[in-house]
Order: structure tokens, then sequence, then C-alpha cells
């Protein structure tokens, strides 16, 4: 996959330079030069001075190929700006914007850009939703029987009861991450894009749930 970094700060250097060492192609922009000084002496992807709303920057950065983008400067209006050109000018399927004032996740949800708020925000959390079809268990019992899995909710069950994905004792959904805000999941719990589900999940079952998920649906490009 090729990915655009915008933003080479503290998580942006080091989300660059993992995505790079998983052989994604990848190319990293900020406004200052200065910044690329996080990235190591034998970094081989691409560096590109100039604004991530900025649509010949982001071109030459890759855009038109881009599988996705992550904005993680320290604005919430850059990186808004970012994302709805990433989408809606270059289709990039997955988008993901870093969010410091929680009070602005409705208007990346409505966007339907995933978020993660600052307080959580960490290199593992952003590469969770870049690749949303991969689910990441978070915690196994001593027994290795029983686990909390995490998955992005793909945007082919956005409106549907969460609950309609429980599967008796063997699939639970019990927790779900919107808008930067965490809710128990309940009867009448609706699924909406970009929703991040916990579900426990016994070891027999695992497969059973990937293949009721499914991949995430993408951007048409």
């Amino acid at each position: 996959m090729h990915v655009i970094v915008v933003g080479c700060g503290r998580v942006g250097s080091e989300l660059a330079v993992r995505l790079h060492r998983d052989e994604h192609t990848v190319a990293i922009l900020d406004k200052r030069s200065v910044a690329f000084r996080r990235l190591p002496e034998d970094w081989g992807g691409r560096t590109v001075v100039g604004f991530g709303f900025d649509q010949d920057a982001l071109r030459i950065a890759g855009a038109e190929e881009a599988d996705a983008l992550a904005a993680v400067t320290s604005g919430d209006n850059s990186n808004i700006l970012t994302a709805r050109i990433a989408r809606e000018t270059f289709e990039i399927p997955s988008v993901v914007a870093r969010i410091y004032d929680p009070r602005r996740a409705l208007i990346y949800q409505r966007l339907g850009i995933p978020t993660v708020g600052t307080v959580e925000w960490t290199v593992d959390q952003v590469t969770r939703r870049l690749f949303r079809d991969r689910s990441t268990v978070s915690w196994t019992d001593p027994t290795g029987e029983v686990h909390l899995v995490e998955r992005i909710l793909p945007d082919a069950l956005a409106g549907r009861r969460v609950d309609s994905l429980a599967d008796g004792d063997r699939v639970r959904p019990v927790m779900l991450t919107r808008g930067g805000q965490a809710r128990m999941v309940t009867g009448d719990t609706v699924g909406q894009e970009g929703d991040a589900v916990l579900f426990a999940v016994r070891t027999a079952a695992l497969d059973d749930l990937e293949r009721q998920l499914g991949p995430p649906s993408a951007v048409a490009r």
C-alpha cells in the first residue's frame, strides 16, 4: 500500500517509520523541512515540504495513487481540511485524522472520517484505523479461551443494531468508541461508520467473527 502521513512530529515520524518497516511505500509531508530530522538517516520513504491541504503538495506525495492517509498535524483545522481533500478530491479509501478538541468529533463523524483523540492517540491506534480490515486482540484471559478484540465496524454494517453481531456466548459486542467517546453496547445501540467495536470472543469463534464482519467497503476509486 502507498500511505501518506501529513505531519512529521513525534507521532507522524514514528508512524511513517513503522509503515515503511512493514514494507508499505510511504510519503511524509510537513510544512517545515527541519521536521524531517526526526526521521532516521536511512529513511527510505519520500519527504515533501508543504501543507496537507495543498493539492499540489499532496500530488507530489502520491495522493492520486494513495491507499491511505493519516493527518496528524498539531492543528484540528488543518487535519480536517486535509482529510476532506483526501477523501473528496483524491478519493483515498482510508483516511484518519488526529483531533484535539473532542467537540469537533461530530464534524469528522458526519464526513465519515475516523478520528483518534489526543489522549488516546498512539501509533497503534492510528494503524488500526488505517487498516480497518484487521482485528486487534487487546486482551486474552489467562486460559487463552476468551479474547477482547477491537475492529472498526465495516461500512456495510452501519445502521444495524450492534448486538445483531452477537452469537450466544461465543461472540458478544461489549463496547464501542465513537467520536472519541466510549459507550457500552446495549440492545438499542446502532452502529455508525467509523465505530471501533470491542468484542468478547471465544478462541473457537475468532475465524467466524472475521467471516461475519468481512472486509470494510472502500471508497469507490
